[in-house]
């Protein structure tokens, strides 16, 4: 039976609408860092470079060299952690200027994916897209522990009000956000759903207070 994400990991992956506590353990993922505007080319290209080498571990039960352990399952949404640059967060800490943003976009890897095999999953694709946006991906393990989240219907610019009531659920149940970084999970597609259905979960770092 494939592996679903959105049943073996419901409680990370669809939260409910109102901000809740969640540990979150260790995953590994594919990532590629960048800056600047989401809407420009790089960011682009970073997310398609993530895509490539995901369905590259997705299919490789195909290939000459199918990973041990391979099972099937359903490929993981994109993530990206977001923050802001020094210099911006200096200069005009309340405003949010899009070409001072630095991301880290990420796609979750099943456990079987050891960082040998993740080796041989970008070359491999790397022999087939052009281009250096490759050289940079990285293969990790990332764990966020104690967080707050949670989804979020509606525009990426309709965040804010969401994150404000993240930090009311902070203050009332003791806890403070670690960092101004947060993490974004794009449970829809931008290019298939109105804007005004997007999900996307929302989630930063706590720490009791």
């Amino acid at each position: 039976m494939k592996s679903d994400w959105k049943k073996t990991d419901k409680a990370l992956y669809l939260p409910g609408s109102d901000p809740r506590q969640v540990i979150v353990p260790p995953f590994q993922f594919f990532s590629i860092k960048g800056r600047g505007n989401p809407n420009g080319s790089h960011f682009m290209d970073c997310v398609g470079a993530l895509y490539s080498v995901a369905y590259a571990v997705r299919m490789s039960y195909k290939s000459s060299n199918p990973p041990e352990g391979y099972f099937e399952y359903t490929v993981f949404p994109l993530e990206g952690v977001w923050d802001v640059s020094e210099e911006a967060r200096y200069r005009a800490p309340h405003v949010l200027d899009k070409d001072q943003l630095v991301y880290t976009m990420m796609i979750r890897q099943p456990d079987f994916v050891t960082p040998e095999f993740a080796r041989y999953a970008i070359e491999a694709v790397r022999k087939k897209r052009p281009g250096d946006i490759l050289d940079s991906a990285e293969f990790g393990t990332y764990e966020e522990g104690l967080c707050v989240q949670m989804m979020h219907t509606g525009s990426y610019d309709s965040e804010a009000a969401s994150f404000s009531r993240m930090h009311d659920y902070c203050a009332a149940n003791s806890l403070v956000r670690k960092s101004m970084a947060h993490r974004e999970i794009y449970i829809s597609n931008p290019g298939s759903v109105a804007e005004a259905k997007l999900r996307t979960v929302l989630r930063f770092q706590a720490a009791p207070c």
